[in-house]
C-alpha cells in the first residue's frame, strides 16, 4: 500500500510539474505574441498596404524596381496576416492537427519563398542598375516577378505531391515535417538566398564607396552614406529574422532529433518565438525598403498632396471656388537609389 501510494503521489506530482511548466511557456509565449501584435503586426499590416496603395495610386509609370516593391509587399502581407494563426494558436498549436497544419504550411511557404526570392531579386536587381552590367525592361521585371510566384508555387506544391504520395493514408500527416522538406526550406528558403543578397549588397557598397571618394560631389555623398546605410539595416535585419528559425531547424536535423514531426511539439515555446522572429521580417521591411527611400517619400508626398486636396475641394463644396496649386506629374519624380 506504501509503494501504491509513493507511486501515486510521484504521478501527481509529473503531472502538477508539467501542468506548471505547460503554464509557464503559455504565459511567456503570451507576453511574445503581445509584444508582436503592439510593437511589429501594424508596422507589417499598414506599411505593406500603405506601398500598395501608395504605388497603385501613382500617375506616373511603374518602374521596375516599383513593380518589385509592390509584389513584395502582397507577399509580405499576406505573411503578415498568416501570422495571426501563430499568435492565436499558443494553448494548441495548428501544427498539432494534421488538415489545419498541411494547409497553413503549404500557404506559409508559398509566400515564405516568394518574400525571400523578391528580396534577393531585388538586391540583385540594385545591383545591375548601379553598374550598369545588364539592360532592364519592364518587360523583364514582369517576367521576373511571375517566374519568382511560380518558382515559388513549384518548390511548394512538388515536394507536397510526392510526400503525400509516400504517407498516403496517414490521417496525422503534416507534409511540413518531411526531413527532406525541412532541408529545403533552411537551404533554398535561407542559406541560398542570403549568400546572394550579401554578395549583392557587398558589391553595390564597394561601388557607392568607390564613387563616394572620386566621383561624388559634397552635396551627394550624404545621399550615397543614406544608402550604405539602408544596405547594411537590410542585410542585418533579413539575417537577424530569419536565422533563429533556420538554426533552430538545422540543429535538430543535424541530430537527427525529427522524427514524425516532433520538433515544433516537443519545443511549442522555441518554435513560437523563432517563427515570430521569422515574420517580423515581412513587418520591418516596409521600413527598409520603401520609407527610407527618397523615390517612394517623393510618391508619398504626391499621395498625400492628392488626398489633401481632395478633402479641401470637399469642403468647398457649399459654391466657395479655391486656388489650388497643380499636383506635379508622376513623371517629374526622379527614380533615386533606395
Amino acid at each position: 500500500v506504501v509503494g501504491g501510494t509513493t507511486t501515486l503521489l510521484w504521478i501527481y506530482f509529473d503531472i502538477n510539474f508539467l501542468q506548471t511548466e505547460n503554464h509557464q511557456r503559455y504565459l511567456i509565449s503570451l507576453i511574445l505574441s503581445s509584444l508582436y501584435i503592439i510593437l511589429l503586426f501594424p508596422v507589417g499590416l499598414i506599411g505593406n498596404i500603405l506601398i500598395l496603395v501608395v504605388n497603385l495610386d501613382h500617375r506616373g509609370p511603374m518602374a521596375a524596381s516599383d513593380l518589385y516593391f509592390v509584389n513584395l509587399a502582397v507577399a509580405d502581407l499576406i505573411l503578415v496576416a498568416d501570422s495571426l494563426i501563430e499568435v492565436f494558436s499558443l494553448k494548441q498549436g495548428y501544427y498539432d492537427k494534421a488538415g489545419l497544419c498541411t494547409f497553413m504550411n503549404l500557404f506559409q511557404q508559398v509566400n515564405m519563398y516568394s518574400s525571400v526570392f523578391f528580396l534577393t531579386w531585388m538586391s540583385f536587381d540594385r545591383f545591375v542598375a548601379l553598374t550598369g552590367i545588364m539592360y532592364r525592361s519592364m518587360v523583364c521585371a514582369r517576367l521576373s516577378c511571375c517566374l519568382i510566384w511560380v518558382s515559388s508555387s513549384l518548390l511548394t506544391l512538388l515536394p507536397f505531391a510526392i510526400a503525400q504520395a509516400q504517407h498516403a493514408g496517414e490521417l496525422t500527416f503534416c507534409f511540413a515535417n518531411v526531413t527532406q522538406i525541412q532541408w529545403l526550406e533552411v537551404m533554398l528558403g535561407f542559406l541560398l538566398p542570403f549568400c546572394i543578397l550579401g554578395l549583392c549588397y557587398w558589391r553595390i557598397a564597394q561601388v557607392l564607396q568607390h564613387s563616394q571618394r572620386e566621383q561624388d560631389s559634397p552635396q551627394r555623398r550624404p545621399h550615397r552614406q543614406k544608402a550604405l546605410r539602408m544596405i547594411s539595416a537590410a542585410v542585418l535585419v533579413f539575417f537577424l529574422c530569419w536565422l533563429p528559425e533556420n538554426v533552430f531547424v538545422s540543429v535538430h536535423l543535424l541530430r537527427g532529433d525529427t522524427d514524425g514531426g516532433t520538433l515544433w511539439q516537443d519545443y511549442p515555446l522555441t518554435g513560437h518565438t523563432v517563427r515570430l522572429a521569422a515574420f517580423s521580417n515581412s513587418c520591418l521591411n516596409p521600413l527598409i525598403y520603401s520609407f527610407l527611400g527618397k523615390t517612394f517619400q517623393d510618391k508619398m508626398k504626391l499621395f498625400l498632396q492628392a488626398r489633401s486636396r481632395w478633402a479641401k475641394l470637399h469642403r468647398s463644396a457649399s459654391g466657395k471656388s479655391i486656388y489650388l496649386p497643380a499636383l506635379s506629374e508622376a513623371s517629374e519624380v526622379p527614380e533615386a537609389h533606395r
